[in-house]
């Protein structure tokens, strides 16, 4: 029997192949025999009850020059007869995220398996979800109100401020009460008082990396990527300027991973990216985890093997 995989994704053309990790997922997928179907966001649509996507045949290939190759004409396909769609699109987190979301639920409930499950995507806001184990986190406040996150900076003295909204580091700031800017800042991130932002106490032990954890299906991967940020820079995301150092995931992390992992398996997350900075969580990333190429490189490890043999277990458990 044939087996199916769409995958929802941003244009492929514009991939950093060295680094994107969705590839890396469509390269296990292809090679245990799986048609690959290829979709943009935009092409998700509903039609009488149903989840339908204008898509393209896909071919991937380990090839720097060529990565890619889709079929001349996309055609209309019935998503829930797909064994399974992977749901790789970036944020921003919008409403036409939400939308989509709905689309691929349609098609959930008519067989197909998502990645990471629809509701849950809806569910778990990537930095607001830390305050679900307010026992892993630094202090932390989110609010539109100016006078509540000056008074956070007054009590901690040195802070971060960044949306609930982006990825990859934008619009991050790093606060001190001596800063001339502060209010200017408050107000442009917040709107003046109509757009919430998180502020998080500002944690030294990023001097240390801070690290992205892989986790499947509730379980961590067993090394771990630190990323530490360039001279002159407070964000250690490798998509400003950051470089990351792959290493053993120490036993304290292995623990928290495993505790938030718990949850996250319960809410129908199996592919999350953790980020642990010392020994707080500040990030629970699930909407498209990066950071497979760098650890399968640095150790010789086939992430994506492991995401697939916990697809396939679900997709056997099923029938």
């Amino acid at each position: 029997m044939r087996k199916t995989l769409a995958v929802v994704m941003d244009p492929i053309e514009h991939i950093h192949y060295k680094k994107d990790s969705t590839l890396a997922l469509l390269w296990e997928a292809q090679r245990r025999g799986y048609q690959l179907f290829y979709i943009t966001p935009d092409n998700l649509y509903s039609l009488e009850g149903r989840a339908y996507a204008h898509a393209h045949y896909l071919e991937v290939f380990e090839n720097e020059q060529q990565w890619h190759k889709l079929s001349p004409m996309a055609e209309d396909i019935k998503l829930s007869e797909m064994n399974v769609i992977l749901m790789r699109q970036d944020p921003p987190f919008n409403m036409n995220y939400i939308f989509n979301t709905y689309i691929l639920e349609l098609a959930e409930n008519h067989g197909a398996l998502v990645v990471n499950k629809p509701q849950a995507l809806r569910d778990i806001s990537e930095k607001f979800f830390i305050n679900e184990f307010p026992q892993y986190t630094s202090p932390t406040l989110v609010s539109a109100n100016a006078e509540k996150l000056r008074a956070f900076l007054q009590q901690h003295q040195d802070i971060v401020i960044k949306p609930l909204d982006a990825m990859g580091g934008a619009s991050i700031f790093r606060l001190t009460p001596q800063d001339a800017n502060v209010n200017v800042i408050i107000e442009t991130m917040t709107e003046y008082g109509q757009r919430k932002v998180m502020a998080q106490r500002y944690l030294s032990a990023i001097r240390d990396g801070d690290k992205r954890i892989i986790i499947i299906d509730g379980e961590p991967v067993e090394y771990v990527l630190a990323r530490f940020a360039q001279e002159g820079e407070t964000r250690a995301n490798l998509a400003r300027g950051g470089h990351g150092i792959g290493q053993p995931i120490s036993e304290h992390n292995r623990k928290l991973a495993q505790a938030v992992g718990k949850v996250l398996k319960q809410r129908g997350i199996l592919l999350a990216g953790l980020d642990v900075i010392g020994e707080c969580v500040t990030e629970i990333n699930v909407t498209s985890p990066t950071c497979i190429r760098e650890l399968d490189k640095a150790f010789s490890l086939n992430i994506s093997s492991l995401l697939f043999d916990a697809i396939e277990k679900r997709i056997k458990d099923k029938l």
